[in-house]
């Protein structure tokens, strides 16, 4: 039984395949024999028709001799599979010499799959991802097998670890959040990924330092341009979409907690461990980069989060130009709330005080959609958790009705060894499935 099963999907021959829909390969084949038959007839007209007559003259001889051996209706099909055959071997040849440059030798992928990938990935709708922090790397890693036309609009408040030491030493922007984001969209290029995320363990001056951090660093001091040097980077790891930093200034954050505190950094906003009242930057109101709101401007599709509420995407909403094309864009969009709370940041929210910071903090009217994990994680994760002074999200259903978002609920969490994650593969799927049932209505 197996066997069979086996045979009855097993892949169709090479040659074969070169057929499938949508490679714009058929019509290439055809014109190529359409080029041979011109180019033949051509080269004989050059020649003043005299050997077109004769030429016609002994070609209708042999093809009297071979259906006089050959009945017609044999040896015409066998002809015509013949010369097909002919041209499909030959073009499929030179198209495999062709891949051997074009696809790594460790590729388990064939040029038509490459080809159809490519297509497919085109077509794709037109998606900016809103956020930082792990939690857009995850996602990332999920929607580029659905779409090349990604665009990820990162924040660039971090100043902690090697990224805030960089900030600190060389100016600009840091550059932790844009190289996760560059990674997660690489195309498969194992090797170079790892190189870009590794993490120097002792060296005066290095440790604590990624690779990529350095490589990014390095392209904006010798290119003295950080769009530039995403751009050299994004071509290093041939991501499917682009990176683009929501903002270009040299933006550092600023907390006011519930207890009268106030608070200057992003990463002593999380070890304040007190509510937080009030968010905003300096300096106040800062300019978005112009090919980000191009991209919002254009978006078939707009998704906000997961990540840290306070400290990954309500950054980006406190540059106006941003937040002025979200709200402007009449297409489906959605938040993506987190499974678990934060401490040090939202302690004791649930969905609705979520949105309703989201809310505050811009002042507009900036999704349409918000999706909650629906099954709780396992009692030994929220034990866990609980101890790190982190509960699960719930969901004030009335609170976000009331709010006017439609609410998603779907599986969308992975759990390995008590500690609880967004999965890639369930989340793109979940969010691609409710863009295509929603984009008509808008």
């Amino acid at each position: 039984m197996r066997r069979n099963r086996k045979r009855l999907y097993a892949k169709p021959p090479r040659w074969l395949r070169w057929l499938t829909p949508g490679l714009f390969v058929k019509r290439w084949l055809l014109l190529s024999t359409f080029g041979i038959v011109s180019l033949i007839l051509g080269t004989l007209v050059w020649l003043k028709l005299t050997p077109v007559f004769y030429t016609v003259k002994f070609v209708g001889s042999l093809l009297n001799l071979v259906t006089r051996l050959v009945p017609n209706y044999v040896s015409g099909p066998l002809a015509i599979g013949g010369g097909l055959l002919l041209i499909v071997w030959a073009q499929s040849r030179t198209l495999g010499a062709i891949t051997e440059v074009l696809l790594p030798a460790n590729s388990e992928d064939n040029l038509w799959d490459a080809i159809a990938t490519h297509r497919r990935l085109r077509k794709g709708p037109r998606i900016v991802v809103i956020g930082g922090g792990t939690g857009l790397s995850t996602l990332l890693r999920g929607l580029k097998h659905y779409s090349a036309n990604i665009t990820a609009i990162v924040t660039v408040a971090d100043d902690g670890g090697s990224s805030g030491r960089l900030r600190r030493e060389m100016g600009g922007i840091p550059p932790g959040d844009i190289r996760n984001c560059l990674t997660a969209l690489a195309d498969e290029e194992k090797l170079l990924t790892e190189l870009f995320q590794y993490r120097f363990e002792s060296g005066t001056g290095l440790s604590g330092h990624s690779f990529g951090n350095l490589f990014l660093s390095a392209m904006n001091e010798i290119t003295g341009d950080w769009e530039q040097a995403i751009a050299a980077s994004s071509q290093v790891l041939a991501i499917r979409g682009r990176v683009l930093p929501s903002t270009l200034s040299d933006v550092s954050l600023w907390a006011s907690l519930e207890d009268g505190r106030y608070i200057e950094g992003e990463s002593n906003i999380t070890k304040a461990k007190g509510a937080i009242s009030k968010i905003g930057c300096v300096p106040v109101d800062p300019p978005a980069l112009p090919q980000a709101v191009e991209a919002i401007e254009g978006a078939d599709y707009i998704i906000m989060g997961p990540g840290s509420l306070y400290t990954s995407i309500i950054p980006n909403l406190l540059v106006p130009e941003l937040v002025e094309a979200i709200a402007a864009r009449k297409v489906p969009r959605i938040y993506i709330c987190n499974i678990m709370t934060e401490p040090g940041e939202t302690q004791g929210y649930g969905v609705a005080e979520h949105i309703q910071a989201i809310d505050r903090a811009c002042g507009k009217y900036l999704f349409d959609a918000v999706l909650i994990q629906k099954k709780l994680p396992s009692e030994a994760a929220i034990a866990r958790y609980y101890k790190e002074g982190s509960t699960p999200v719930l969901l004030d259903r009335q609170t976000v009705v009331e709010s006017g978002r439609r609410i998603v609920i779907a599986n969308v969490m992975s759990e390995s060894n008590t500690t609880v994650r967004h999965d890639p593969k369930r989340l793109a799927s979940v969010l691609v499935k409710w863009y295509e049932r929603t984009r008509g209505s808008w």
